[in-house]
């Protein structure tokens, strides 16, 4: 398959990943050790997103002390939308 990236927050259990679907669409996942875990898929319009966006707006995120706001104030700094899956 494609590439999976991973990123574990240092102070908790929380997780963010991304991963290529076989289309070859990106999706992050989110994982709160405990009771949530949510699935979005990076829309790519109009222009093409590249892995390296990503995981830099994940990495920036799972280090903030409140990791959803954080992955969205990043994702819309980098210009690059979700939708829940």
């Amino acid at each position: 398959m494609g590439c999976e990236n991973s990123f574990h927050a240092n102070a908790g259990m929380d997780f963010l990943g991304l991963r290529r679907t076989r289309a070859g669409r990106f999706e992050i996942v989110y994982d709160d050790g405990a009771a949530r875990r949510m699935v979005w898929r990076v829309a790519g319009n109009p222009a093409p997103v590249t892995e390296s966006a990503v995981s830099d707006a994940l990495r920036v995120a799972v280090d903030a002390r409140h990791i959803l706001p954080s992955l969205y104030h990043e994702l819309k700094k980098r210009a690059l939308e979700i939708e829940r899956v």
